[in-house]
């Protein structure tokens, strides 16, 4: 007997095409994230990769998130957070959110107070050696490790 074709089980899910038009990503950046393990589709039984509806979700979370300056590594530890046998809820992102939110908190001090220091030095027109932020005699600061030592709060005499 043959079966109705109106009958037959069409696959679920959304295809990568259909992911890559809703999100603005290219298909070969959605297997990049797969492969990083953010997102999980399942096959089909041709091969084929579907997505659910909360793709979308977390691959717009990591377009945010990278655009904000967070590590593929810092986005896939909070996505792991998420349930994995149920479509996160609001709790789940608020959770998410908090940590990005001390993250992105203390970034934006951190700028606020370099963007403070280099308005001084550049400026006071002064190019006073004893105060300047960028005068480094003899490399000392490099103790202190890597990067413009003064400008990201160190003093010299902290040397």
């Amino acid at each position: 007997m043959k079966q109705n074709p109106a009958l037959r089980l069409r696959p679920t899910g959304l295809t990568i095409g259909q992911v890559a038009e809703r999100t603005g990503l290219a298909p070969s950046a959605i297997r990049f994230y797969e492969e990083q393990g953010i997102v999980f589709p399942h096959r089909t039984d041709t091969g084929q990769r579907r997505y659910e509806r909360a793709d979308i979700r977390r691959l717009s979370f990591v377009m945010i998130s990278q655009s904000m300056g967070f590590s593929i590594t810092d986005i896939r530890e909070a996505l792991a957070t998420l349930p994995e046998n149920r479509t996160p809820t609001k709790a789940d992102w608020a959770a998410i959110s908090e940590t990005f939110r001390n993250a992105l908190d203390a970034r934006i001090a951190q700028m606020q107070a370099l963007r403070d220091r280099l308005d001084g030095c550049i400026g006071c027109g002064c190019l006073s050696l004893s105060n300047c932020k960028l005068y480094n005699p003899e490399d000392r600061a490099r103790t202190r490790g890597t990067g413009p030592r003064y400008l990201l709060g160190d003093t010299p005499s902290d040397l």
